[in-house]
């Protein structure tokens, strides 16, 4: 039951990709209407339901941690752009297929960060701040981020990215935190509803994609393997360092190496579908979601038994 508890999302993930990789033809389309015009408004509810278990409070750890915000941000933000660009560049993956491993590198990181951080006995109030911030940020810095890295591979369209994330994320979780506000507690089975619903909807955006990009995933999907597990270490260990270099918690240090590399696969798969781009761009979210899920578990797992050590 314990197994279950903590790796059911992840294993239900992984089985999800397999049934999609298997049987593609029945998540590409029911009838005349294609299933990838579901993935937008299931991210908007996904964010909705972030918005709702977040509050105005959450933003206040910028100003009680100031410097683990910074430096969580910072790496957030610096570091797996530009390893997402080294990967792809580096294992020569075709510019539409680089092009998604760079803006899986260049989104916040999502709300499963939160969870992880908590089985992992990380700081959850700062792993809560930092998801909070890196999403307020996305509009402008993942747009500027894919123009400069990937602008070489693709056309960028930056305006347009900016009002995509806005769309897909600024404005659902703005709803949901006047939701908080005004409902929290008064709607309650709503409350319970809303994980279940968006771990749901995860699961069907990966597995639309999944089965968008199944003949070009049954060329090139043991490389994405591959380039997801050089970019999932890559992200714990340099956000881990990073915070260590800068005399950060032990605490502190871990939530920085969770939130640096657990990336909100949902919103690169949202762009990459506003882009037009599900079954190329795509791609990499499609195999970046599930092993972000398994890695993060299994370090969370490996932290949660081992004792924290402050220095004195």
């Amino acid at each position: 039951m314990i197994f279950l508890k903590r790796y059911g999302f992840t294993l239900s993930i992984v089985l999800a990709v397999i049934v999609a990789m298997i049987w593609p033809q029945y998540f590409r389309s029911i009838g005349d209407y294609k299933l990838s015009n579901l993935i937008i408004p299931l991210l908007q509810v996904i964010m909705f339901g972030m918005g709702t278990e977040m509050s105005l409070n959450d933003f206040a750890g910028v100003i009680k941690t100031p410097k683990s915000v910074l430096i969580g941000v910072s790496a957030q933000f610096i570091i797996m752009p530009l390893v997402g660009f080294a990967i792809a560049t580096g294992l020569g993956f075709e510019p539409e297929v680089a092009a998604g491993i760079i803006l899986v590198g260049s989104v916040p990181c999502g709300v499963a960060s939160n969870v992880i951080s908590y089985l992992a006995k990380a700081n959850v109030a700062l792993s809560v701040t930092l998801t909070a911030v890196g999403t307020l940020l996305a509009p402008i810095i993942t747009p500027l981020w894919m123009k400069v890295l990937a602008g070489q591979l693709i056309e960028v369209d930056v305006m347009a990215m900016v009002m995509d994330i806005i769309k897909i994320v600024i404005v659902p979780i703005a709803a949901g935190l006047v939701f908080n506000a005004l409902l929290k507690g008064k709607l309650s089975w709503l409350d319970k509803a809303m994980p279940i619903v968006s771990m749901a909807g995860i699961a069907l955006i990966i597995v639309v994609i999944t089965a968008a990009g199944r003949d070009n995933l049954m060329k090139i999907g043991m490389l994405l393997i591959l380039a997801a597990f050089l970019h999932n270490t890559a992200g714990y260990f340099l956000g881990y360092w990073s915070g260590k270099l800068f005399g950060l918690k032990e605490r502190d240090c871990r939530t920085i190496a969770i939130e640096v590399r657990l990336q909100n696969a949902g919103l690169a798969s949202g762009l990459s579908n506003a882009m037009g781009k599900a079954s190329t761009i795509g791609l990499a979210s499609a195999v970046f979601g599930p092993v972000m899920n398994t890695t993060g578990s299994i370090l969370a797992s490996y932290w949660h038994r081992k004792p924290i050590e402050e220095r004195k």
